[in-house]
């Protein structure tokens, strides 16, 4: 199987089928409701912002797929960062509540919830370190 490029459409199905599929993430975020926009922020060989945008719901994904236009939908949660981030969060160098609560990544939504759901955060980036992804830099 080949690596699949991080930010693209492809991987964002990818992950939306690993979290459908894993019932570890269901179990976590049986309460979470609310979707996401993960916004890749440029830096080197990204030059554009990347918006991955994902319909979180009882421990499913309902729907995912990349936005070109970040004003197609007005998501309960915004997360963003810089694509060097992401690249660690991904590949489980990063905890994501840790990156929040350091400033190198940022939240705009209900932070309270957030905090009541670290465990389907955590799960959400298990199910990133199992695919195969490849990285710009």
């Amino acid at each position: 199987m080949s690596k699949i490029k991080f930010g693209s459409p492809e991987w964002v199905k990818a992950l939306e089928n690993e979290l459908n599929t894993s019932q570890a993430y269901e179990d976590a975020a049986k309460t979470w409701e609310g979707d996401f926009y993960f916004v890749v922020d440029p830096e080197g060989a990204v030059t554009q912002p990347i918006y991955l945008y994902m319909d979180l719901w009882h421990g499913k994904c309902r729907e995912s797929f990349v936005v070109a236009d970040k004003s197609a939908k007005t998501p309960a949660f915004v997360m963003s960062g810089q694509y060097s981030k992401w690249k660690k969060v991904v590949m489980a160098q990063l905890d994501p509540i840790q990156a929040l609560m350091t400033g190198q990544l940022k939240l705009k939504g209900n932070m309270v919830m957030v905090m009541k759901n670290v465990k389907a955060a955590q799960e959400i980036v298990r199910a990133c370190t199992r695919i195969d992804t490849e990285f710009e830099m």
